[in-house]
């Protein structure tokens, strides 16, 4: 046995060097991102305007799911009350274009004002969001779900209901944005490629996040928040801060939904609506940009898609007699039992290997690229953890363990 002094100055053993791919692998994968993205600009430019207009929504409904993925995903709380939040904002940037803006459908709607409207619209959310959680974060799991949900019955029948917002139940006008550099944004193609630009916007401001100090210290907190408190963090603060950013985006969401409908109404944001953006973000995955945004835009024209099979139209119109609105609720309540039951991880945890590949590493069915369980995996912890309800903060077994984010914001990019 060698002695201390010899152990200490042995060399350290040669680690193996992380894997990239060539540049023949870079060039696929970049060639494969943009034929995605391509594929869907195209498709945005050749379809009728009505289907673009619904390509909008999708796009707000992405935006929407990663305001509440920030609250649900990525500090693990519950919110049923976004609906608030979007709805708040719409009518601010709908009163703000109208009322103060001297904005008509006849003038049109210079862009400047519009973007102050927008801008109005996102400041609305986070305070919305900033006063709800100086009162509630102090607090989890169900008791957090039933305040939220308090909080957006209490909009609905106070809020969306004065007069000088909604004109008497009339609606607030939002008239579109007259163009700029050549470019029109009052027809429907034209609003979703500036719908298109925001979302971008709030991807990158949201990956940036989970790249911070903040994103990191926010992460802790789901996983753990005594651990994450040993550690000097503000629990709370953090918390509050989450809160307020996925406001801000709700807020975003809520000022284009404004001016896509060109006239904002209360029964557009209520609890079913609430309940449908929750459904969609535990279906795409909890903490996944990526599963939120593809499921979001999937709930968003799955009321559509019917239009496109004569029989399947027949079917919900004449045989169930119901309305799309309700059949996409039941739909999404299906899905979401079947992901908290079967794939915890959501349609984000199905389509992983592809994901994994594009951002450079190999291509396989299993996280680490090697054929076996990522490091450290035990599955009978993590179903002992509670899964899917503890992400939630709804249930935590006693040897939970930290959840892996899908993302793997720590470098694994």
């Amino acid at each position: 046995m060698g002695t201390a002094t010899e152990a200490i100055t042995a060399p350290i053993p040669a680690t193996h060097d992380r894997w990239h791919p060539s540049t023949a692998g870079w060039v696929a994968r970049l060639t494969v991102l943009v034929l995605i993205f391509g594929g869907v600009l195209w498709v945005t430019a050749i379809v009728p305007q009505y289907w673009a207009d619904r390509i909008s929504l999708a796009v707000i409904y992405c935006i929407i799911g990663l305001s509440l993925n920030v609250v649900l995903g990525y500090v693990g709380q519950v919110s049923l009350g976004h609906h608030a939040f979007v709805g708040i904002a719409a009518f601010v940037a709908a009163f703000y274009v109208t009322e103060q803006a001297g904005c008509t459908a006849e003038l049109g709607c210079p862009f400047d004002h519009f973007l102050a409207g927008i801008g109005l619209g996102v400041l609305s959310g986070g305070v919305a969001a900033l006063l709800l959680g100086l009162v509630a974060l102090r607090i989890r799991g169900l008791y957090l779900a039933l305040i939220t949900l308090t909080y957006g019955f209490m909009a609905e029948r106070s809020i969306f209901e004065i007069p000088s917002l909604t004109r008497g139940g009339a609606g607030m006008p939002a008239p579109r944005p007259d163009g700029i550099l050549g470019l029109n944004f009052t027809s429907d193609r034209g609003f979703a490629f500036l719908t298109f630009v925001f979302l971008a916007l709030v991807l990158f401001v949201d990956w940036r996040l989970l790249r911070s100090k903040v994103g990191r210290a926010i992460l802790s907190i789901k996983h753990s928040e005594p651990v994450a408190a040993s550690y000097g963090i503000n629990v709370t603060a953090y918390k509050l801060l989450a809160f307020i950013l996925s406001g801000m985006f709700a807020g975003l969401a809520g000022g284009l939904m404004a001016f896509r409908a060109t006239t904002v109404v209360s029964n557009d944001f209520n609890f079913s609506i609430a309940l449908l953006w929750v459904l969609m973000v535990v279906v795409g995955g909890l903490g996944n940009r990526t599963g939120v945004v593809v499921i979001s835009a999937f709930f968003a024209l799955f009321p559509f898609l019917p239009e496109l099979w004569t029989a399947a139209d027949r079917f919900v119109v004449d045989t169930l007699e119901r309305s799309m609105s309700l059949v996409t609720i039941v739909f999404g309540a299906l899905l979401a039992l079947l992901t908290i039951i079967q794939f915890p991880g959501g349609f984000a945890e199905q389509v992983s290997p592809i994901t994994r590949w594009l951002r450079g590493q190999k291509f396989s069915m299993h996280p680490e690229g090697e054929g076996g369980h990522s490091k450290g995996h035990d599955k009978s912890k993590s179903d002992k953890g509670g899964g899917l309800l503890a992400k939630l903060g709804l249930h935590r077994g006693e040897h939970d363990e930290p959840a892996e984010e899908a993302d793997e914001p720590e470098g694994k990019n």
